[in-house]
């Protein structure tokens, strides 16, 4: 929704969730919008390398959303539907950037 140009206020209303904590939730995916971005490409990538290129969203965010978009959807063409639901799959395949603190490489 941010990625689309909804505000943390509107989002937060839309989800049923503080102001406070959804303002979070987009400082922080605006933080590793370019981080999640590579992970969620090499994902789709690899698991269609004929998916071509990820297509501009014209932010970095919304560059974000639509690679990890098509990372789960790649996942989900090669080895089906699962118990595992698209949020948690987008977790994994974004290196867990999605997800509290990632432990990241130094």
């Amino acid at each position: 929704m941010a990625a689309g140009g909804a505000g943390h206020r509107t989002i937060a209303r839309r989800l049923g969730r503080p102001p406070s904590t959804v303002r979070g939730w987009l400082r922080a995916a605006r933080l590793r919008a370019g981080s999640l971005r590579a992970f969620a490409t090499r994902w789709a990538c690899s698991l269609d390398p004929e998916i071509g290129a990820v297509a501009p969203a014209g932010s970095a965010l919304g560059d974000a959303v639509e690679a990890i978009t098509l990372a789960v959807r790649a996942w989900v063409l090669r080895f089906g539907r699962s118990e595992t639901g698209p949020w948690e799959r987008a977790v994994c395949l974004t290196g867990g950037l999605l997800h509290g603190q990632p432990a990241l490489p130094p």
